[in-house]
């Protein structure tokens, strides 16, 4: 799938009404005792000649999720006019990316965690080469995920772990450096699926 194909196909899926409209964690269904917090990441697609999704490592030191790989984003705050304005703020927070370098879609189906967010994922395009500035409060490292293994139906598998006392099983993409899981694992599924057709 080259940079155009790729294009007109993450605008088909950006247009689609979701189905369903939220998506809910495997471990989560039934157990959320109040309502879960109203968050955003931006789902990065950098196209150009090897197109890739952009994808952040959080540092170690942080209280929630600590060094996972996730998408820049994170709660939607009461000055944020939308999900689309709280995932662009959060990535020029996290890694200096510059909102008018994105080219916002749309959404996906809100994804809702077993940590209690409901995460609004916000499709968008960047263009190859840009520079970003990982905050060192918040942000490891920045990588991509090739388009290639996101298009693999054979490449996300299911494994099972304990967390917390509890058994989980969970999506995970191959990655040669990071461990690709959780609530940004099952979204990649999502994109992944609606790419694929």
């Amino acid at each position: 799938m080259n940079a155009d194909q790729l294009r007109t196909r993450l605008i088909q899926v950006a247009t689609m009404t979701p189905h369903p409209p939220v998506v809910y964690g495997e471990e989560i269904i039934g157990a959320l005792e109040k309502p879960p917090t109203p968050a955003a990441v931006l789902v990065p697609v950098i196209l150009g000649p090897a197109p890739g999704i952009l994808l952040t490592k959080r540092t170690a030191h942080l209280k929630k999720h600590a060094g996972q790989v996730s998408f820049p984003g994170g709660r939607i705050d009461p000055d944020d006019a939308h999900a689309e304005a709280a995932a662009l703020r959060e990535a020029e927070e996290e890694i200096a990316l510059d909102p008018s370098r994105v080219e916002i879609l749309g959404r996906m189906a809100d994804y809702v965690t077993g940590t209690g967010y409901r995460i609004t994922p916000v499709l968008g395009l960047l263009p190859p080469g840009l520079v970003y500035r990982p905050s060192p409060h918040e942000v490891e490292s920045v990588f991509e995920l090739p388009i290639g293994v996101l298009l693999d139906p054979q490449a996300p598998r299911r494994e099972l772990r304990q967390v917390n006392g509890r058994d989980r099983e969970f999506w995970v993409w191959p990655h040669a450096e990071h461990f690709i899981w959780g609530a940004t694992a099952a979204i990649l599924v999502h994109l992944a699926e609606r790419l694929r057709g």
